[in-house]
């Protein structure tokens, strides 16, 4: 927990492999206008945190923020979320689901080669991403090096902007269940979205359009990519967004929190291990729920 001068804020944090689906229904709850008549623990009564998958270390304080999200009511709540294994799936019948940067690394529109020199960045960069040895600031100039070298070797594949809708249908990239009904809730009650990722934002828009509707609440910060007068790839836009820089800096020229701000209640939907820090850089206190084994978890 962290506290800083300008304003108070709770985040509930929703991770892992059912952190879209605990999102939405948490959404649901606090959208809801119904409420029991006898007086009972929040906690008891949401189904999705009764499975034995979920394991809540401080029953009481989870209790305490979720009954102050409900007193606060909807005007107050925003959603900040991940893309990649969070809102899409993680696999389907055993296999792995496609990331953004997989629907177009995979298909059939980049040539062999290409594919192959991508592998060979995957495999000198990735042992660096999750080297537990190495400090953040360590490993970003790394990371910037491979996304740089990965978004080149895309440009230089010939990509046109008609190819995304192709590219993403031929892939196996799903939403979880549960997407669809929370974007259309949270756009039926006015509850604002945000959306990063170090994926392809052009891949992501696609692939909720293609399963589900971008809708006027929703907002995605991430790469994307700059197409000339012939609809032909050319480059990237603006700054890059890669796995260790997900965070309000990314949004510093917008005035979107600023728009924001009397929605102090966030509901955080990541999934573990990753590093969706939308909370540094804000003035606000947070108190997290998080989740290690696939389902809301919560510490202190």
């Amino acid at each position: 927990m962290a506290r800083t001068s300008s304003w108070t804020s709770t985040a509930v944090v929703v991770t892992g492999a059912a952190c879209a689906l605990a999102g939405a229904a948490l959404a649901a709850y606090l959208l809801s206008a119904r409420r029991p008549k006898k007086r009972t623990k929040i906690i008891e009564m949401m189904d999705e945190l009764q499975k034995e998958s979920v394991h809540i270390k401080d029953p009481e304080h989870v209790e305490k923020i979720l009954c102050q999200l409900i007193e606060d009511g909807k005007g107050k709540l925003q959603i900040i979320s991940d893309f990649d294994m969070t809102l899409s799936r993680f696999s389907i019948n055993g296999k792995r689901c496609a990331t953004c940067h997989n629907v177009l690394e995979n298909s059939s529109l980049v040539p062999e080669s290409k594919k192959q020199t991508l592998d060979e960045l995957r495999d000198t960069y990735y042992p660096i991403e999750i080297n537990a040895k190495m400090t953040i600031e360590e490993k970003i100039p790394f990371m910037m090096e491979w996304y740089t070298k990965g978004t080149g070797v895309l440009v230089e594949c010939g990509l046109k902007q008609s190819d995304l809708s192709v590219a993403v249908k031929e892939s196996n990239a799903l939403l979880r269940e549960g997407c669809d009904w929370q974007f259309h809730a949270l756009h039926e009650h006015n509850v604002p979205m945000l959306i990063f990722s170090a994926g392809i934002g052009d891949v992501l828009e696609e692939i909720i359009k293609q399963h589900s509707q971008m809708y006027a609440n929703m907002r995605v910060v991430s790469n994307y990519m700059d197409f000339n007068h012939d609809g032909m790839l050319v480059g990237f836009k603006g700054d890059l967004v890669h796995t260790y820089n997900k965070n309000e800096g990314a949004l510093r020229n917008s005035d979107y929190f600023t728009t924001l701000k009397e929605r102090r209640n966030i509901i955080l939907q990541r999934r573990p291990g990753t590093h969706l820090q939308q909370e540094r850089g804000r003035t606000a206190e947070f108190r997290l729920l998080h989740n290690a084994e696939g389902a809301p978890q919560h510490h202190p």
